[in-house]
C-alpha cells in the first residue's frame, strides 16, 4: 500500500537511526540458542525495516532474505550490510497480502503486526526451524495513538502458537516502559 511505503519512508528518513543500530536486544539475548537449535542457516526478516536484525544475523553466519515495504528502510539497510562486509537479500515487497516462498531455518519478526501473515510465516520454516516474534501490546496509552488491528492483546500471541504444529521455548509478556511487548520463541515441528 503507497500510504504505508510513504509513512515508513517518513520516519525512516527523518531520524539517524529509528530503532537504533543495534539488533533487538531479544535478538541479541537469544542468537545462541537460535543458533543451536536452528537446524540450517536460511533465515527470514518480516519487515526488516533499516534491516538491524537482518545485519545482525549475517554476522552470525545466517543467509538472510529481509523485507520491508520501504525503499528508504531498504536503502540504510543496505549500506549497513556493506559497512559490515555481509551479504543480505533486502527485498521491497508489501507484506499485505504477501505470499511467503521458500523454505527457512529461522524467521523472525519483530515490532510488526500482521495476523494473516503469521500462518505462512510458520508454514514458511523448515522442519525444526524457529520463529522469532517480538511486536507491540496494547495498552491504555498506545491505543489512544495506535490502531488496535496493529497491537496484540494479552495473551493472544500464545494463543495463536498454541494452534500450529510445535513447541513454544519461550513466551513472555513485558509491560516496562511506554511499550510493551510480546515474545516468543516457537519451533517447528518435525515431521
Amino acid at each position: 500500500m503507497e500510504s504505508d511505503r510513504i509513512k515508513w519512508n517518513r520516519r525512516f528518513g527523518s531520524e539517524d537511526s529509528y530503532l537504533g543500530e543495534r539488533p533487538s536486544p531479544f535478538l541479541l539475548q537469544e542468537i545462541g540458542r537460535i543458533r543451536q537449535l536452528a537446524p540450517g542457516r536460511r533465515a527470514l526478516d518480516i519487515a526488516c525495516g533499516e534491516g538491524r536484525n537482518s545485519v545482525f544475523l549475517a554476522q552470525h553466519g545466517f543467509g538472510v532474505t529481509a523485507l520491508d515495504i520501504s525503499d528508504t528502510g531498504l536503502a540504510r539497510g543496505r549500506r549497513r550490510a556493506e559497512e559490515a562486509g555481509v551479504d543480505v537479500d533486502f527485498q521491497q515487497i508489501d507484506l499485505e497480502g504477501f505470499n511467503i516462498s521458500g523454505q527457512y531455518d529461522l524467521v523472525i519478526n519483530f515490532n510488526f503486526l500482521l495476523r494473516d501473515l503469521i500462518p505462512a510465516e510458520v508454514q514458511a520454516l523448515s522442519p525444526g526451524g524457529i520463529l522469532v516474534f517480538d511486536t507491540i501490546r496494547e495498552s491504555e496509552a498506545l491505543l489512544a495513538s495506535h490502531n488496535p488491528a496493529y497491537l496484540l492483546g494479552t495473551g493472544e500471541l500464545r494463543r495463536i502458537f498454541e494452534e500450529f504444529s510445535g513447541d513454544i521455548l519461550l513466551y513472555e509478556e513485558v509491560n516496562a516502559g511506554e511499550m510493551p511487548t510480546a515474545r516468543l520463541l516457537f519451533r517447528m515441528a518435525f515431521p
